[in-house]
């Protein structure tokens, strides 16, 4: 029997710098999302996520996860629903303008309420509103998972982050 010549894995890099660590997770396309509620103040609250996923089908769940140092926290740990935008590729000023800290991030940016009083970002590829079922700290993060409401699609292509910057879609391999 002949053994077979595998090539050798590449030495890992020590999980010692965060920065290096966070260049490598980047090389992990995603879709962008603004993650949206409503605070007890009736004030509108948003935030650019990619950290937004699929998690079940039954039930319908999905996750996203917001840093504990966000002074958004305190906002989404007392909601009981929120909204996912998921960006499309048009909106690469919509995602910017959400990841940074401003008075009203919804100057200016079309949007619609749904039934609970929640933003809709107008051009967004798809929506989905949502019921949160748990939260939990991780690490440097809480971890929100939440049970899909409803949901609406748009036949729009979804804006892709890697690598610290914005992708179109691109073709189908």
């Amino acid at each position: 029997m002949q053994a077979s010549l595998i090539p050798a894995a590449p030495d890992p890099t020590p999980v010692l710098d965060s920065r290096v660590l966070r260049t490598a997770l980047g090389q992990f396309a995603t879709g962008i999302t603004v993650v949206t509620t409503r605070a007890d103040s009736g004030q509108l609250v948003g935030l650019t996520v990619n950290s937004f996923s699929a998690l079940s089908l039954e039930p319908p769940l999905i996750l996203w996860s917001l840093r504990i140092s966000s002074p958004n926290l305190p906002v989404f740990e007392a909601a009981d629903r929120f909204v996912v935008n998921v960006l499309a590729e048009a909106q690469v000023e919509v995602s910017r303008r959400f990841a940074l800290p401003q008075a009203d991030k919804f100057d200016g940016v079309p949007h619609a309420e749904n039934a609970w009083g929640l933003p809709l970002l107008h051009g967004a590829a798809a929506w989905f509103e949502c019921r949160t079922v748990s939260r939990q700290m991780a690490g440097d993060h809480c971890l929100f998972i939440a049970e899909v409401e409803r949901f609406t699609l748009s036949e729009a292509a979804p804006l892709l982050f890697h690598a610290g910057g914005y992708f179109t879609l691109g073709s189908r391999l």
